[in-house]
């Protein structure tokens, strides 16, 4: 049986099923293995990890602590109270005539970072005003229709992550503080440190970026590094505002004070810095990498609910799900009809009803004819609703092929 412990409990004898964390936040070569001594205990805790979940059928058991079953009961219940009934955003104009312009940003954003950071192994300094523009266009498009740039993200390239990631971080960003009720200029300003917030990766080793695997202590030193070089190269660009900074120097401090790398706690990190952590941890955990299969959104907004006990603001984590949805635009659902579709917009009357393009029939896994489902509507949708998240990799599906169709 899988139950979940705090840190302070485990004890030689246990093993670990899931230490709880991200990639970056320890140097074990894996996420389960055996309890054999105190020194285990020690770098776990040393690793600022409070929380882990034990595997009883193969070490010690902890009589009441709960199981993971009742964990992910109770932070579904938690989810859905936070989302209630209501969106927190109004779409200017439709999705469809969105979507080809939100498209053009996506890859011209992409390119940019890419040159920037082309630039930067070259010697030469940041050019903010060559982000301006871009930026300015994610904002504008994001007032429109924020779900044409959010519907992005779930098309991805493993070999672009670096690239795709800035760009997912910087569009998430303005999102999110948007919903805050934030003014277009701090938007752009959030928006610039989140587009360059990972600009210090320039100065990484590549075989370090690109390991297939865990990194040994010497190594997560070098790569907790990037935060420190991003922040004294966007302390050397002429005419960075203070917000886009602390977004990029604060974005992996944690509200106990576990992040790095100055290791802030609570209020001594800014509302922009707790934000960024929010948004990176979002788009990291729901990528495919070498060393990690992504989560599905659902999966990682669960994550963040539970990690806002230590680790993030859990009000801020609140008005993060809201502005995202308990299902995001991208995410693979089962209806009630065994029905599979793709959530491709969100509804401004009900985050719980979005709008889903149905493509396959799952009881007999046969592909249906698409068509889209707004579920919110009671005439066209009936008794229709989402009885789960799915798997992408249980679907054998082209997600781009399917997101564009008209």
């Amino acid at each position: 049986m899988i139950k979940k412990i705090l840190t302070e409990q485990l004890r030689p004898g246990m093993y670990i099923h899931d230490l709880n964390c991200g990639w970056l936040d320890h140097s074990f070569l894996s996420n389960r293995f055996a309890v054999k001594h105190s020194g285990v205990i020690a770098k776990i805790q040393q690793a600022g990890i409070r929380e882990c979940y034990i595997d009883t059928d193969k070490g010690a058991d902890v009589a009441d602590a709960p199981t993971q079953q009742e964990v992910q009961q109770e932070l579904d219940d938690e989810l859905d109270a936070i989302v209630g009934n209501q969106s927190d955003d109004l779409h200017e104009v439709p999705l469809r005539e969105e979507r080809t312009r939100a498209e053009r940003i996506q890859q011209q954003a992409i390119t940019l970072i890419n040159e920037l950071m082309s630039d930067i192994r070259l010697g030469q300094q940041i050019d903010l005003e060559r982000t301006a523009p871009i930026l300015k266009e994610m904002t504008d498009s994001i007032f429109r229709n924020r779900d044409a740039l959010l519907g992005l993200q779930r098309i991805r390239r493993q070999d672009r992550y670096t690239f795709e990631h800035s760009v997912n971080v910087a569009v998430l960003m303005i999102s999110f503080g948007r919903s805050l009720g934030f003014e277009r200029e701090l938007l752009n300003q959030i928006g610039t440190g989140a587009f360059l917030h990972d600009i210090g990766k320039t100065l990484i080793e590549k075989a370090i970026l690109n390991k297939p695997g865990p990194l040994t202590e010497a190594e997560l030193k070098e790569m907790r590094e990037h935060v420190v070089h991003s922040e004294r190269m966007l302390e050397a660009a002429p005419g960075i505002p203070l917000a886009g900074l602390q977004v990029a120097a604060e974005h992996h401090e944690r509200m106990d004070g576990s992040g790095y790398p100055k290791k802030k706690r609570g209020e001594a990190i800014s509302q922009y810095g707790r934000m960024a952590a929010i948004v990176d941890i979002y788009d990291a955990l729901t990528s495919d990498r070498v060393y990690h299969k992504g989560e599905e959104p659902s999966a990682a907004l669960r994550k963040l609910l539970e990690w806002g006990h230590y680790h993030v603001d859990v009000e801020l984590v609140q008005h993060f799900i809201r502005c995202v949805g308990i299902y995001p635009v991208g995410t693979l659902v089962r209806l009630a009809s065994h029905r599979v579709g793709l959530v491709i917009e969100s509804n401004s009357n009900s985050l719980l009803q979005p709008v889903v393009r149905v493509f396959m029939d799952a009881k007999r896994r046969r592909y249906l004819d698409v068509h889209d489902l707004n579920l919110s509507d009671p005439q066209a949708a009936g008794d229709e609703r989402i009885l789960k998240p799915e798997q992408l990799s249980d679907w054998p599906v082209d997600l781009e092929r399917i997101a564009k169709q008209p």
